[in-house]
């Protein structure tokens, strides 16, 4: 069976996906504070699960394969920026961010 156009998208969506999960990975092991290793733990690592997400799902192109990538799709977009609050500011709370490194620090008058 030949590989069409949208396997191969589909490949270079998944090699995308899994280089850019590796940068997040390593932004975690190697910036330096909390603030810092919230984002290597979100953004990249967000846009590398919905590209390996567009990947599978332009394999596999069945209607009840792709309905279940949505849905994943959908709760890690809903999940990754709530949980990346809730770290930012437990952190803040408990004294571990360096108010030298915030340009505004709209909660320091509370």
């Amino acid at each position: 069976m030949p590989a069409t156009v949208a396997d191969w998208l589909g490949a270079a969506c998944l090699v995308s996906g899994a280089l850019l999960a590796l940068a997040a990975a390593i932004g975690v092991l190697r910036f330096p504070d909390v603030l810092d290793r919230m984002h290597a733990a979100t953004k990249p690592q967000t846009l590398g699960v919905l590209l390996l997400l567009a990947g599978v799902a332009l394999r596999l192109r069945t209607p009840a394969d792709l309905g279940m990538v949505a849905l994943v799709a959908v709760f890690q977009l809903a999940t990754a920026p709530v949980a990346a609050q809730m770290i930012a500011r437990s952190a803040y709370r408990a004294g571990r961010v360096d108010p030298t490194l915030l340009d505004v620090d709209e909660l320091a008058d509370r």
